[in-house]
């Protein structure tokens, strides 16, 4: 059996073991948290368990932070335009109050919210419910993101999903960010975000770092001469 087909088979493996029913006498739910880069399939697989869930008649509610404005207010739309109708909140503290009563709730871009998000999915396990999380595990730096570690280490069940690096074609798991804009928080997709493996990441960071260096000292000098030519204020 060849590697693949033997990888295959270890994740449709473990994403049966994810849907076990509960012990009817501990009604306690889960997490769930998918993670990986940008264009990994996070959202994609979150949509795909959620649409499971909706086919078994279970109440599912499914919630995303309000800064994401890429797509549309009351949808989760993954990259390859599946999607799924959602709700927006500003806090992760909106949550509890509106997924009262549900079997499931979905979370997808958990990296945006605050750290309250952790208190908030733990409850709701706690509570008896399936909670499916998704999210960076790491921001454009290739440094952990936000609430991501915390709830990858309190949940039951995490699966890293990858890409493929589009300069080795091996498996990626950075994002590195073509744009200039060096803000945390840059919402964007293709024209600002690349998956890139380990090998590419830390080659196009000591590329970045040279630039910028390089961009620091010709702007050095410029300022020198300009203080030579207009001489002091």
């Amino acid at each position: 059996m060849g590697l693949r087909n033997s990888l295959n088979i270890q994740v449709e493996n473990y994403k049966m073991f994810l849907e076990n029913s509960l012990n009817a006498k501990e009604q306690f739910g889960w997490i769930e948290v998918i993670c990986g880069s940008m264009f990994s399939g996070k959202t994609e697989e979150l949509i795909r368990r959620l649409k499971r869930s909706q086919f078994a008649n279970q109440k599912i509610a499914i919630f995303k932070p309000s800064i994401d404005l890429r797509y549309e207010d009351e949808m989760i739309i993954s990259h390859d335009h599946n999607q799924i109708q959602s709700t927006s909140v500003p806090a992760a503290a909106n949550i509890p109050i509106l997924a009262d009563g549900c079997d499931v709730v979905g979370i997808d871009e958990a990296q945006f919210f605050d750290n309250e998000i952790i208190q908030v999915c733990n409850h709701l396990a706690n509570s008896g419910i399936r909670v499916i999380v998704a999210g960076l595990d790491m921001d454009y730096q290739g440094n952990p993101f936000g609430p991501m570690p915390a709830l990858m280490a309190t949940a039951e069940y995490v699966t890293k999903v990858h890409a493929i690096c589009t300069r080795t074609g091996n498996l990626a798991h950075y994002s590195f960010r073509t744009s200039s804009d060096q803000n945390l928080v840059h919402l964007g997709e293709k024209e600002s975000y690349e998956p890139l493996s380990r090998a590419a990441f830390y080659k196009a960071k000591q590329k970045s770092k040279k630039k910028t260096k390089k961009d620091n000292e010709s702007s050095g000098v410029c300022n020198v001469f300009e203080f030579i030519s207009t001489g002091p204020n």
